[in-house]
């Protein structure tokens, strides 16, 4: 089995080579591994940090985007220029754990998409502030949408290529990480078998946040009763 671990960046020139160190480290020995870094054009300089590092390390790509900028738009660009059987999104700021990695991949094998949860027994935050706002828009989606998920925002999880291509793509890979709450609604929709684990969401190691709280809340929120709507 081959993983492809997609991470999206801006703006983390000081967070994203101890990230991938810490995910090299950590990935399965018997498993092919590829990092697939989706840049969108950081300031910072983040692509060209990475290509300077990594340029002679296969298991690492840099892809610049320019055009068509955005959170999700970079996963899904990722999505497309993944080999791997299975696929990996997580965070590019440490909070998410890369340690979670090698169960998620265990996990996988049983069910088609594991995602990692902060509010499933043994999940958590160390926010406390945003654990509470997730938590609350989170009860919202899970009526407003049906679904018995606890963690509808995560962003973290695991899953077959070959699945996830089965989703209709366009339709969920766009904005920012409302991203996620529809990836969730269509792969239960398509009968996809998904499971949450628990895993500790971390504040950021280094730099700052790129969210509007205020903003994506109304952003969220829209984007929410479009898709229980279906516009």
């Amino acid at each position: 089995m081959s993983v492809s671990v997609i991470l999206p960046t801006y703006n983390e020139a000081k967070n994203i080579v101890p990230l991938i160190e810490a995910i090299l480290e950590v990935a399965p020995k018997d498993q092919e591994v590829e990092i697939i870094v989706v840049d969108d054009n950081s300031p910072d300089g983040t692509h060209q940090i990475v290509r300077n590092r990594y340029s002679r390390q296969k298991s690492v790509r840099c892809l610049l985007r320019t055009k068509n900028r955005g959170f999700a738009n970079s996963i899904r660009e990722g999505i497309d220029a993944a080999s791997g059987d299975v696929i990996v999104v997580m965070d590019s700021d440490f909070t998410h754990e890369p340690q979670e990695i090698p169960k998620m991949l265990h996990i996988e094998k049983t069910f088609d998409l594991v995602t990692g949860s902060r509010f499933c027994a043994g999940g958590n935050m160390q926010d406390k502030a945003h654990y509470l706002a997730s938590f609350c828009f989170n009860l919202w989606l899970r009526i407003i949408l049906h679904t018995q998920l606890q963690d509808n925002l995560g962003g973290y999880f695991c899953i077959n290529k070959q699945k996830l291509l089965q989703l209709p793509l366009n339709k969920i890979f766009y904005g920012y990480g409302d991203y996620y709450f529809r990836f969730l609604y269509y792969a239960q929709k398509n009968r996809l078998s998904v499971v949450e684990i628990p895993c500790l969401y971390k504040t950021r190691k280094q730099g700052t946040s790129k969210s509007s709280f205020i903003k994506m809340l109304f952003q969220y929120t829209i984007s929410a009763v479009r898709l229980k709507l279906k516009i």
